[in-house]
């Protein structure tokens, strides 16, 4: 059974950083086009970023040039460098597979606030 298990939220001010971090299991990782997800208070979950098994990445608008997303195949981990925190950055940040979504982690959680 497939298990995503994020981490690497937190509380930041306004134009800070952080790295989030998803580890699989149970799956074959590097065969899977990866994307993270979030889902603020009241509204759906939203595409911020994924990345195909080669590589290749593409961002939602509202977090291009400040979020990188990126794998690591050995570790099945996918990560999210997300810089230039806005506090409509906060949410839930759940990772999952972009197609045939796999069961959902718990998720981190990620305030900008000062």
């Amino acid at each position: 059974q497939v298990q995503f298990v994020e981490s690497g939220g937190g509380l930041v001010q306004p134009g800070g950083s952080l790295r989030l971090s998803c580890a699989a299991s149970g799956t074959i990782f590097s065969i899977y086009t990866m994307a993270w997800y979030r889902q603020a208070p009241g509204k759906e979950r939203e595409l911020v970023a994924k990345v195909s098994s080669g590589g290749s990445t593409n961002y939602a608008d509202s977090v291009k040039d400040r979020f990188t997303i990126s794998r690591d195949n050995a570790k099945k981990t996918v990560y999210l460098q997300m810089n230039s925190l806005k506090p409509e950055d906060t949410a839930v940040y759940y990772c999952n597979k972009f197609t045939n979504y796999a069961q959902w982690g718990q998720g981190t959680q990620v305030t900008v606030s000062s």
